[in-house]
């Protein structure tokens, strides 16, 4: 006779949530494992609630809010897993929402804007401006002309064409509250762009400037944009992750999390409303964060990147199985070197850093998946890869390494992998050109300064030593 399974509640709230004091653009499964966890562990006094947009789907928001916005957190090390119900987020909407979102923005007690949306989803160049090709971008500025004032006054409420991308909600919003005649507040990109406060802050002002100059000088007297380096590996959920969260905290959760125990934050920027003590929880404020996020943008994203792409070729589905391939380590390895050439090793640590990259890498139990990884490569290679490429030839190296990385992106695309791709009508194209034409359109999508002659031929035959050593990498990069 089988047992019978045990029923369990819902996971739902026992006491009165915080108050509303931050909003989130972009939740999912990496804010909740990182920015919600941060808040929750140094917020006793719940006085620092939460409220969630999600992003492409309303998923997240359809299993969060019949539980209040609570979650599971699992951690989850080589040895075992262990698991706490985060309470900071305290309302999901549908990403959407337009409404609600610019309400909340309005509100006096709304401190901070925290985003991740993946670099994408910005729709900015590398200068943070907005591609004004993007038809949603040109749409969204269309929209926004006609619902704010050249004053920068939020016009009447009207039947309105709704807005499609995140920053033009975001501006609507912040008109808003300049109507409201509410305080100034931080914006926190926390997505792997360089210098992001930055760059986040140039495509905000020019979406306001658009429409109203009067907006764009208030949200440059009253808006700080604080840079951001994230870091905590959070691989998809599982279904077989539901039980695992039931077992260990004894009630039923439609969506858990699970990470990895190590977690890092790193940020630079004021906060004009004030915030939680973050750094109760290990997250660190510096003067000066770009060491920092080369470290991360460089040796864990960009060695993502490059086993995401050599290791799919070579028939590998998670990072702990590349990482575990001599071929696929000896490579990453490889571009390590080149990196850290351009980094400040006493500051960073980078010995100490590499060894912990390896360790969390090989934890098996976390099943990043590398086609996950794999996709916008566009995006993620131009900050991850192009950056130690040019480096390393304004030095007067080859950057073997760092190319074969892109060559290995290439490679899988010929070989006729689905990588979804923000610029995916760009890369159609460029592939279906032909010889060193083909190749150098696909540089030219990651970054215009790698799209040379020179190393368009390096690239393809990089590309072409992938496909005749059967994807073996050492000598590609012997040969590169």
């Amino acid at each position: 006779m089988t047992a019978e399974a045990p029923v369990r509640r819902r996971l739902a709230r026992s006491a009165a949530p915080a108050p509303i004091r931050i909003v989130h653009l972009g939740v999912g499964a990496f804010h909740r494992a990182h920015q919600a966890w941060y808040t929750a562990a140094v917020d006793a006094d719940h006085q620092w609630g939460i409220a969630g947009f999600t992003g492409r789907s309303a998923t997240v928001a359809e299993q969060l809010a019949p539980q209040g916005g609570l979650f599971t957190l699992i951690e989850r090390s080589a040895s075992g897993d262990t698991a706490t119900v985060v309470d900071s987020i305290v309302e999901v909407n549908d990403g959407a929402e337009t409404d609600r979102l610019v309400e909340l923005l309005a509100a006096e007690p709304t401190a901070i804007v925290t985003l991740t949306i993946t670099e994408s989803g910005y729709r900015l160049g590398a200068d943070g401006t907005p591609d004004l090709g993007d038809e949603q971008v040109a749409h969204d500025l269309e929209v926004l002309g006609s619902r704010i004032a050249s004053s920068g006054d939020v016009l009447a409420a009207g039947v309105h064409e709704p807005l499609r991308t995140v920053l033009g909600r975001l501006v609507l919003g912040l008109a808003a509250r300049r109507r409201a005649g509410a305080a100034g507040l931080a914006i926190v990109p926390c997505d792997n762009v360089p210098d992001n406060g930055a760059w986040v802050a140039t495509g905000v002002r020019a979406f306001a400037a658009a429409v109203s100059r009067d907006l764009d000088e208030w949200i440059d007297a009253n808006v700080a944009f604080v840079s951001t380096s994230v870091d905590r590996i959070t691989p998809r959920t599982r279904d077989e992750d539901l039980e695992t969260a039931a077992a260990l905290t004894g009630y039923q959760d439609a969506s858990p999390v699970v990470t990895e125990p190590f977690h890092d934050w790193i940020l630079s920027g004021a906060f004009p409303g004030g915030r939680p003590a973050w750094e109760n929880a290990g997250a660190r404020f510096v003067a000066d964060i770009e060491p920092f996020e080369r470290r991360k943008l460089w040796l864990l994203n960009g060695a993502h990147s490059l086993l995401a792409y050599h290791g799919q070729l070579r028939g590998h589905s998670t990072v702990a199985e590349a990482v575990g391939d001599p071929e696929c380590t000896g490579a990453m390895t490889a571009f390590w070197d080149e990196a850290v050439a351009h980094l400040d090793a006493d500051e960073l640590r980078l010995d100490d850093y590499r060894a912990a990259l390896l360790d969390r890498f090989g934890n098996a139990r976390i099943e990043h998946r590398l086609e996950q990884i794999a996709m916008e490569g566009t995006a993620k290679l131009r900050v991850r890869l192009a950056p130690v490429y040019l480096a390393e030839r304004a030095a007067g190296r080859s950057g073997a390494a760092a190319l074969t990385g892109i060559a290995a992106w290439i490679a899988l695309l010929e070989s006729g992998a689905e990588i979804p791709d923000a610029q995916a009508s760009t890369v159609r194209a460029a592939l279906a050109e032909s010889g060193p034409l083909r190749v150098e359109r696909l540089l030219q999508a990651i970054d215009d300064r790698i799209a040379d002659t020179d190393t368009a031929v390096r690239t393809q035959a990089a590309v072409d030593l992938l496909k005749a050593s059967g994807n073996r990498l050492p000598n590609v990069l012997a040969s590169a």
